[in-house]
């Protein structure tokens, strides 16, 4: 985040790594890691860095837990390491707490689509009032099928009733994720009904009113 985000946001504390504050974290359905920032000196930062690539090996990490404001914790499971990229910045200019370094910690899918699986993440401000269009960019990215841009609606309701695109549980601080996971023979034939339907038209202009329904 911002280094002013450091006196503009809670910290949660990191049980298992005392000397980490995180300003944001974002989780899957499972506990499992999709996005991270957290702060400290850079020593803290890099030896950090290497318990996670150790895993379960001595003084490894596989997991560990978020301190909330209300004293809760919050498990926060690694997954493969493959599977995260890392951004650091270094702040030299005097903060409250001297030189830091801000690490971010993200499942490669907040980047780019995997298209092999039709699958993304998306990491949203909870500042932003409409999300829509950017959430249909990544749909467009994402889905191997033509979408044409006057059925954003459409599909959109299509993706959220068939929960093919839903809100992640956990989310820590100023952000909010979310998940994309095409069913892609299900959605090729719930696109279909909608084209025969006339729900889904070659031109914009006004199309049947259509009430999404869950693909089985």
């Amino acid at each position: 985040m911002h280094p002013s985000s450091i006196a503009a946001s809670p910290l949660f504390r990191i049980d298992e790594c005392s000397d980490l504050m995180a300003d944001a974290c974002v989780c899957g359905e499972n506990g499992d890691l999709v996005f991270l920032s957290v702060w400290a000196r850079d020593t803290a930062i890099q030896q950090f860095i290497a318990q996670l690539t150790l895993g379960r090996d001595d003084d490894g990490l596989d997991q560990f837990h978020l301190i909330t404001e209300q004293g809760g914790s919050v498990p926060v499971f690694i997954p493969s390491v493959e599977r995260l990229e890392k951004r650091l910045t270094r702040i030299y200019r005097r903060t409250l707490f001297g030189s830091l370094t801000n690490l971010w910690l993200f499942d490669r899918r907040c980047t780019r689509p995997d298209k092999s699986t039709a699958s993304a993440l998306a990491l949203l401000p909870r500042s932003a009032a409409d999300p829509t269009t950017r959430v249909w960019h990544l749909v467009k990215d994402t889905c191997p099928l033509p979408l044409l841009d006057h059925w954003q609606t459409p599909v959109l309701e299509l993706l959220r009733s068939s929960d093919m695109f839903h809100e992640l549980p956990v989310a820590l601080g100023p952000l909010r994720g979310f998940r994309l996971g095409l069913d892609v023979p299900a959605l090729t034939e719930a696109l279909g009904d909608l084209i025969r339907g006339n729900v889904l038209t070659a031109y914009p202009y006004p199309a049947q009113i259509w009430t999404p329904q869950a693909v089985a």
